[in-house]
Formats: structure tokens, sequence, C-alpha cells
């Protein structure tokens, strides 16, 4: 079984990885460096609190790998389980805070209802005042996803996988409706070379609708920047503080090392224009920073006057309409896994294994992938993931 999976990503190489442990020939090409895309610009979230039972079955599934993966793969993600803590300001959201921990209780998370003087013994600094209701978890937390993506690459090495940076997928061919091969081009290469394959894993991220546009495949997926503050608060907030996210307003804060913090959030949905993934601004506006530290400052006692901006960056998430993967055999010898509109570091371990499955075993019964297809947007039977900063 010869596959070429595309895109050099913690989800591409979680792919290639899960792949090769199954006894596949697999060649894995990134046209920049690893991680460049979208990975090092996560901010390493790990939650099972989502809204649909498919994010938290991927959550669950993801988990049991985060939570071993030094012992599996010999690398310290520097995994935190300070648990993530949402907070509400309507009734509105509070019912669907209900409904969400019930659900995800169901399927065996550990998140629990709170109210807002409770959401304080995890987070000694939010003002409770604003808020209604607030659910947490935990055994969510965050990691590094660098070391994560290091672990898998090495992994994946180790298993003969053939990963080759600086290399982009100029043409996919088909014969009839199957896709059968690649033309690769290196950098610094005058020529491509033809290389043939069983399968195509699309796990490019934000340049995966122009990866399946090549087999003729067109996929809904839209390249969106997303901004992170590095920000030293004016009182530091505790490493045992959880990832805190204010859903209503967007804004999400958490510690980071040596007294420093991360802030984020997407504030103005209106100016969220698609990007070009070859050419957006990887650097972080001044404005928006300030933005996010009074927001951050508005509900919590961390982030006054005195804070200070130190650092950031912006990166892309690729985004679907229902905020949720594609994930599936898309046409035959092409497989897509994008799409996870900033979940894609969490859900990668899921993700791999399941790519694996559905092209070793031609299906998967890890979960339920069917709410993933992206016949769900023609057909109207999308389920939007509610639970997103």
């Amino acid at each position: 079984m010869d596959t070429l999976v595309v895109g050099g990503g913690v989800v591409g190489l979680a792919a290639a990885y899960s792949l090769a442990d199954r006894g596949a020939n697999v060649t894995l090409v990134e046209k920049g460096s690893l991680g460049a895309g979208s990975t090092t610009r996560s901010a390493g979230g790990i939650r099972s609190q989502f809204s649909t039972r498919v994010n938290v079955e991927l959550s669950l599934a993801s988990k049991a790998v985060w939570n071993t993966f030094e012992e599996r793969f010999g690398v310290d993600i520097g995994l935190r389980k300070n648990g993530y803590l949402f907070v509400a300001r309507s009734e509105e959201t509070a019912a669907q805070f209900r409904e969400n921990v019930a659900m995800q209780r169901e399927l065996g998370a550990e998140s629990e209802l709170l109210a807002p003087a409770e959401a304080t013994e995890h987070c000694p600094g939010l003002n409770p005042d604003p808020f209604v209701a607030a659910t947490y978890n935990p055994t969510d937390g965050i990691a590094d996803p660098n070391l994560a993506l290091q672990g898998y690459a090495e992994a994946a090495r180790e298993l003969g996988v053939d990963i080759r940076t600086k290399t982009a997928v100029t043409t996919l061919h088909r014969e009839g409706d199957r896709v059968v091969g690649a033309e690769l081009r290196a950098v610094d290469a005058e020529g491509s070379e033809r290389h043939a394959v069983d399968c195509v894993v699309n796990s490019a991220g934000a340049w995966a609708p122009t990866v399946a546009a090549m087999a003729g495949v067109d996929l809904p997926i839209s390249p969106r920047r997303r901004q992170i503050a590095v920000v030293e608060p004016s009182s530091p907030v505790p490493e045992s503080v959880p990832l805190t996210i204010d859903l209503e307003t967007g804004s999400y804060f958490r510690p980071e090392r040596e007294g420093l913090a991360l802030v984020g959030g997407q504030f103005d949905e209106i100016a969220d224009p698609d990007q070009d993934p070859d050419a957006y601004d990887e650097g972080m506006d001044i404005e928006w920073a300030a933005q996010a530290v009074e927001n951050a400052g508005a509900y919590t006692e961390y982030f006054g006057l005195d804070t200070r901006i130190k650092r950031g960056w912006a990166g892309l998430y690729a985004v679907t309409l229902d905020r949720h993967p594609i994930v599936e055999e898309s046409i035959p010898g092409l497989v897509t896994v994008a799409g996870f509109s900033g979940h894609g570091f969490q859900h990668a371990p899921a993700s791999g294994q399941i790519v694996a499955d559905l092209i070793v075993d031609g299906g998967t019964d890890l979960i339920d992938i069917s709410p993933l297809s992206r016949d769900r947007f023609e057909n109207g039977e999308t389920i939007s993931e509610q639970s997103v900063a």
C-alpha cells in the first residue's frame, strides 16, 4: 500500500505515523517546513468540552494518546491538565451548557456544570458577576504543539516514512474516478517527479482546497486569520488557572510559563475575510492585542492597565461552515482530513488513526465519522459546533 500524505502539520504526521504503523509504505510531503502552516501557531489546547457528539468523541479518542504520549513516543510534550473553563453570560447559553455537559458526561468526559461563584475556585481572578453559569473539565489542558509534532515526526521516520520538506504537490493524476499518482516538485529542483500511489491523504489544512482541486474535488474550507498575544499581566495568572473562555464575547486567556499569559479571541465576525494562505500577515495587530487585553480585563483581575504586550503572532484556521472537519474518502484514492476550524492539533491523534483505518481497512470503528462527510453541506445535515473561540 503506497500512500502519499500531503501536509506536514501534526494531522498529516499523525496520519503518516498511523499508516506506517499499519504496514503502509508512506511518503509525506510538505512544501515548507514541518508544522509551519498552523500547528506551531496553535495555542496548544486539548479539551473535551464541545457541543456535538462527534467532536467530543474525537477529543476522547485523542486524549487517550495525548495522555500516554511520552510513554508511547518518548517525548515529553509539556502536557498540563489545568482544565478548561467556559463561562456564560445569558440564560440561553447556560441552557446550552447544561445540554453539553449532559452529553459530554454520557460519552465519558468529566465535565461539570458550575455556578459562577464555583468557577472562581478554579480561576480566582474571575469576576463572577457578569455570568450565569460555567462548565469545567479537570482533564482538559494544554500541550506544546511543536514538541508533539517532533514526537510524531521522529516516530514516523523510525517506521520508515519518507518525510520530504520543501517539496510541493503540483498535480494529482487520475485514471477515471481514481487518484493514482502525483507530481512532486522540490523547491530547488528544475523538474518534477511522478509519484505513483494507491492513495493520497489531503491533510494540507488551509491549503487543502487547493490540493483537492487538483483532483477535481471542491472542499468548502475557508482559511481565516486568528491571532494570539503573549502578555505580562498586571497581576500574575497562577499556572493552575484553566484556559478560560468567555464564550459569548469570544475572549479567552490561559497562563504561560514565567508569569506570562496568552490572550486571544475573534471579536469581529464581519471583518473575517478569507485569506490567501501563501500571502497573509503572520504578525500580530497591536490594535487587536490591545482589544484582546481589554476584553480579558473586563471579566478578570489579571489584565489591568499595567499589562504589557510582549509579542504575538497570527495563524490560520481552516474553517468549515459548521466548524467540523471533513474526514472521508472524497473520491477513490483520495482521503481528506482537513477543515478542523481551529481544533486540528487536539484532534490529530484520533484523526490519524481514522485515516489509517479508512485506507487499510476501508472503514473505521474508532468513532462514527458519517457526520464529517462533505456531503452534509449539500444535504443540509450539518450540526454546528457552538463551543468555538
